[in-house]
């Protein structure tokens, strides 16, 4: 991740405008006065070249309203930012006037709020590792001794180009988010985007789905038994299918992660839904989710 987004390939940022209750504890009371970054922020990869396309998914009023519930420091490191362009750690404590604890969680802020990205990905792991703050390494090798507090990179602003409201998403936006379901899934149906933060519904994305299948791009059909309504899916995905539907159970196990974006048990597979811990993980059995192999 550190590489392809040094190398300026991939960005980073929080493409989705807080809704103001995500970013909260359960334990805290819901308020709209001020935004609380925590880990559980949502936070996108995009190419570079589409980076314009998922920004324009977010509504420009939506966000003024997240800046008017910035703390002052989070204010004042967003000036900073838009007076200057891209800086360090170091750069916006001097220009601030701020303790660096202070910019720390200006900058913490921004992130959950979906302004500011960084060069690289280690800025955010920065922000969250208390250790990295200190100038601390995480590893004893060497070479990471070199990653002080505030990541090897600068920080900068999250431009929104092409702000609108996601009623006014054009063809283009419709097409990159069907593309990518598509790319990510292989087969694509209304109940799927329960796992998914869409910001398109999914009326627009099947008119995207019928015209590519007009074109023979892909194909329509049943192919997932069990739920209802249209279902799309990549030519490759179906051959995949019916070679599945072929071979004969050979009790394969796998063991996933909670935390993986195939764990469906509960929004899509059957079953209890499964906390999404990195230290819980589900063993599938040729394919089926074993409840009594659930071990965290």
């Amino acid at each position: 991740l550190d590489s392809l987004c040094l190398s300026g390939r991939f960005a980073w940022g929080r493409v989705t405008t807080p809704a103001g209750s995500e970013d909260e504890t359960e334990s805290e009371p819901r308020t709209r006065s001020q935004i609380r970054p925590t880990r559980i922020a949502p936070v996108a990869f995009f190419k570079r070249d589409d980076m314009h396309h998922f920004l324009s998914l977010s509504s420009g009023d939506a966000t003024d309203a997240t800046e008017s519930r910035l703390s002052h420091p989070a204010r004042e490191v967003l000036e900073q930012l838009r007076k200057w362009g891209a800086c360090f750690v170091t750069d916006l404590t001097q220009l601030t006037g701020r303790l660096r604890v202070e910019v720390e969680e200006g900058l913490w802020e921004l992130v959950a709020g979906g302004l500011v990205t960084a060069d690289g990905f280690d800025n955010l792991r920065s922000l969250i590792d208390p250790k990295r703050r200190r100038g601390q390494p995480r590893f004893a090798r060497k070479k990471f001794r070199l990653q002080g507090a505030g990541g090897l990179g600068r920080w900068t602003l999250l431009r929104r180009p092409y702000p609108g409201t996601p009623d006014q998403v054009g063809t283009k936006e419709r097409e990159v988010i069907a593309g990518q379901l598509l790319a990510r899934w292989g087969i694509v149906f209304r109940d799927l985007l329960a796992r998914e933060n869409v910001p398109v519904p999914w009326r627009d994305l099947l008119q995207v789905y019928r015209r590519l299948e007009a074109r023979g791009e892909i194909r329509g059909g049943r192919f997932v038994s069990g739920f209802i309504g249209e279902q799309f899916a990549l030519p490759p995905a179906v051959d995949a299918m019916r070679a599945i539907r072929r071979d004969a159970p050979r009790g394969e196990t796998v063991r996933l992660s909670a935390a993986d974006p195939l764990n469906l048990v509960g929004i899509i597979v059957p079953g209890g839904r499964i906390r999404p811990h990195p230290a819980t993980f589900i063993e599938y059995r040729d394919g089926v989710p074993m409840e009594e192999a659930v071990s965290a």
